[in-house]
Formats: structure tokens, C-alpha cells, sequence
């Protein structure tokens, strides 16, 4: 088991959540503003569908239904930009986190599997 898989294993074993890994070569959905290092960041996973892997990320307060919001960006780069989201990714499709320095939520929503 890689390091990053154990510490993704950890999160949802914390949590109570499900651990459902991320094919690092599909895509995400991210906001442009993601990578600046504004705070907090958060993020929700949606089931996977075609090529993406359900996960929407954004940084800020406010997120957004807007069209355009969202960006497509490959897992992997996503990770490389932004490593500290890594050990959320393995939560399934329902969960939500949101981070900052010296913070961490992590729920279960369950309007996020709706379709």
C-alpha cells in the first residue's frame, strides 16, 4: 500500500466514510483560483461519471452552480499543485471536506449522490 493510499485509508477510517480510490488519470473539477493559495479549500465528490472521477474542488468561501465555474484538470496535476488535498481524495462519492491551516470538516451529504 503507498503512503498516500494509507493516509487516504486513515481519513475515511476517522470519518466513517467509505474509501473509494481516484484514478489519478481522470479528471476533476476545479476552479481557477484553486492553485493561488487562497483558503479555505473545499471539496465534495459526486459519483464518478465517464472521465471524471467526481471530485469538485474549489478555494474560497463561496462556491458555485455558475456555468464556467468549474474547470476540468487531471487528478495528478491537481495533486502535484495542491498536495495537501491529496488524503481526502479517497472518500466515496457523498463526502464533502473543508480545509484551512489549523482546520478540518468532513461530512456526508447526501443531495451530492442525487442525480
Amino acid at each position: 500500500m503507498t503512503d498516500l493510499s494509507k493516509e487516504q485509508r486513515e481519513i475515511c477510517s476517522r470519518f466513517g466514510a467509505e474509501f473509494e480510490a481516484s484514478n489519478f488519470d481522470l479528471m476533476v473539477g476545479i476552479t481557477e483560483n484553486f492553485c493561488s493559495g487562497i483558503w479555505p479549500l473545499n471539496g465534495l465528490r459526486h459519483p464518478p461519471q465517464g472521465q471524471t472521477c467526481g471530485w469538485y474542488l474549489w478555494a474560497g468561501e463561496q462556491g458555485s452552480e455558475e456555468a464556467g465555474f468549474f474547470r476540468s484538470w487531471h487528478l495528478q496535476h491537481l495533486i502535484e499543485a495542491r498536495p495537501e488535498v491529496a488524503k481526502y481524495l479517497g472518500l466515496a462519492a457523498g463526502w464533502r471536506f473543508l480545509i484551512a491551516p489549523d482546520y478540518e470538516d468532513v461530512w456526508f451529504d447526501s443531495k451530492l449522490l442525487e442525480i
